[in-house]
Formats: C-alpha cells, sequence, structure tokens
C-alpha cells in the first residue's frame, strides 16, 4: 500500500514538470516574435542578426518612409541616426503657431469706404453773419442759413456741394445817405428825373447767396468730439434792395376793399462774382451707434466783386447834375468780406 501511493506521488510530480517546460518553451516563443517585430529595421535582415548586433536605434516615426509631416525634410545626424525634428509648413514644432492678426474691419457695400465711414454725407445749418473789412461800413449783421450734400472719401477726407443764404441790414449812414440822394433828384428839372415825392424814409436789405464745393478735412476725433477745417469755393450772387412804406388797397369777399401799409421796392441792385471761404468746424456726436452730428462754424468769406462806377450822397454837385446812369448805389458791387457763423446737424 505504501508502495503504490509513493508511485502515484511521482506520477504527479512529473506531469508538473513537463506543464512548467511546455509553458516557459510558449513563453519563450511569444517573445522571440515581439523582439522580431520591434527590433527589426529592414524586412531583408534577419531577426537574429538584429538580436545578434544590439543596435537597434528607437522607431522614428519623424522619418519612417512614406511619412511626411512637413514641408522641410529631416535632417541626420552625424553618426547617421535621425535628427526626429518635425517640422510643420516651415515652422519649429517646438513653438506655438504665430497669432492671427486682426486690423480694422473691411466694409465692402455701396454706402460705405473700407474704413468703416459713411460715403455719403449731409448738412444743414442756420446762423447769423458779421460784415468785416469795407463792408462793415454799409451793412448791419443778420442772419444765414445753409444745406449740402457730398461724399466722403475716407474718414478724414470729404466734399461737400453747398448752397448758402447769407443776409444782412443796412446801417443807419447808408439808409440816410441813400435817402438824401434819392430826394436830391426829385428837385433837378422835371424833364430829366420825372415828377416824383420825396420819400419820408427808406428801408431796405442785401443778401447773398452761393453754389460752392466745399473740401473739408477731419483734424481731430476723441470719443464724441471732433473738429475739422473747411474751405468753399464757387459762385456768388449778390443782391440790393432798397424799400419805403406805402399805402396799398386789397379787396376781402366779406369787407370788401381796405387798405394796408406795405414795403415796396423802389430800387434794386445785383452783382455776379466768384467768391471764397475758409474756417474751422467742432462737432459733437450724439450717440456712439449714431451718424448724426451736431456742429458748429465760422468762416471767414470773400467775394470777388468788381467795382462799377455811380453816384453817392457825397458825389459833387456837378457830377450829380451830369450824371445820366441809373447807379445809386455802387457799394453793391464793391468787393465783400464777412464771417458767417453757423450751427445744425451733419448726417
Amino acid at each position: 500500500m505504501i508502495h503504490r501511493n509513493q508511485t502515484n506521488l511521482s506520477r504527479t510530480q512529473a506531469v508538473r514538470r513537463v506543464s512548467a517546460l511546455a509553458l516557459l518553451a510558449c513563453a519563450s516563443s511569444f517573445t522571440l516574435q515581439a523582439q522580431r517585430v520591434v527590433l527589426s529595421d529592414s524586412a531583408d535582415k534577419p531577426v537574429a542578426q538584429i538580436v545578434a548586433d544590439g543596435s537597434t536605434h528607437p522607431l522614428n516615426l519623424a522619418t519612417a518612409a512614406g511619412v511626411d509631416y512637413g514641408s522641410s525634410s529631416s535632417s541626420t545626424t552625424g553618426d547617421g541616426g535621425a535628427a526626429g525634428t518635425m517640422s510643420f509648413a516651415g515652422l519649429d514644432a517646438t513653438q506655438p503657431p504665430p497669432r492671427r492678426r486682426y486690423g480694422r474691419p473691411r466694409y465692402n457695400d455701396s454706402s460705405h469706404n473700407p474704413d468703416g465711414s459713411n460715403k455719403y454725407t449731409a448738412v444743414v445749418g442756420i446762423g447769423m453773419t458779421a460784415p468785416i473789412g469795407n463792408t462793415y461800413h454799409y451793412l448791419n449783421t443778420g442772419y444765414a442759413f445753409q444745406v449740402g450734400v457730398g461724399r466722403n472719401f475716407n474718414k478724414n477726407l470729404g466734399l461737400l456741394a453747398q448752397f448758402d443764404y447769407d443776409r444782412f441790414g443796412f446801417n443807419g449812414s447808408t439808409l440816410y445817405d441813400q435817402r438824401s440822394l434819392y430826394n436830391y433828384y426829385c428837385t433837378v428839372p422835371l424833364q430829366r428825373q420825372g415828377a416824383c415825392t420825396p420819400l419820408p424814409s427808406l428801408d431796405g436789405n442785401t443778401h447773398v447767396w452761393s453754389f460752392t464745393l466745399n473740401p473739408i478735412y477731419n483734424i481731430f476725433s476723441s470719443g464724441p468730439v471732433g473738429a475739422y477745417l473747411v474751405a468753399g469755393a464757387g459762385f456768388y450772387h449778390k443782391v440790393a434792395n432798397f424799400t419805403t412804406p406805402v399805402n396799398a388797397i386789397a379787396y376781402d369777399p366779406y369787407y370788401g376793399n381796405y387798405s394796408y401799409t406795405a414795403n415796396q421796392v423802389i430800387d434794386h441792385y445785383t452783382s455776379n462774382a466768384p467768391g471764397f471761404s475758409g474756417g474751422l468746424g467742432l462737432t459733437y456726436k450724439l450717440s456712439q451707434f449714431a451718424n448724426e452730428r451736431l456742429f458748429v462754424e465760422g468762416r471767414y468769406v470773400f467775394v470777388d466783386n468788381q467795382q462799377r462806377y455811380g453816384v453817392t450822397a457825397h458825389s459833387s454837385q456837378a457830377t450829380l447834375n451830369t450824371y445820366l446812369g441809373s447807379n445809386q448805389y455802387p457799394a453793391n458791387s464793391n468787393r465783400t468780406s464777412y464771417l458767417a457763423f453757423k450751427a445744425g446737424v451733419r448726417f
């Protein structure tokens, strides 16, 4: 009985040893296959030689055959090994890509310039006039208004086509001299002047209207506040009217005929000439989301009228008696200069 148990134990130990040897053989075969895949750098080189050499370099994906990750080729080290530097379109892979640069927004429509400014502009303004120079001796301050439309070439430069109406009054000395001149001609022989009645009073006004082209250059802009330079040149038409009150009769369907007093023009003069202007303006933007700007502007205006010969109340008696023309207010053709101050809205 004891002998049989010893025999069974010997068989069990032998089976265990054989199983362990078989498992070790399988593991060795698996390891050899793995080395054959990892260490092989050539399909034609025997695995045994690779293991024997023991000098295989690590796998470099950047220099693997048929793989190109950049526009530049990989360099090699002096001992024949690959440098292994990856390149993307000529840039160093160890550095972050360059930041994209963003400039001013570019516009491409019918109402905006490339810099974002409006292509078209308009202006409406009212104000006052102040004669200066020789004009100051004849005229008083008055009122004015202007309208214009134009084109902006960019945020700094624009051009306006503008209409201006600048009105003045005659000063007291001008009206007194003019009334004296008219009444003098009522005393000369009737065959020359005709019957006339001396004027009890005299009034009048003068105005200048113009069509001009006006370049504008914006010199300053900070938040809602801006400043600009403006110049102008064009056609100026100057008008002078002298009036006197007269009694007139009108008809009303309910009251019938009735009389009233109205100013009647008794003398009228015109003068056409080229003119020029220049000045400075300030603007204030009502809102950062709006295009409208309030503006205030001052300009110097010069009209190059051509002097016409005539007579005045200060002409000699001989000149007055022999003068056969009709220009009894030659000052209307004097060169005209004045300041115009206007405020309004620019669109």
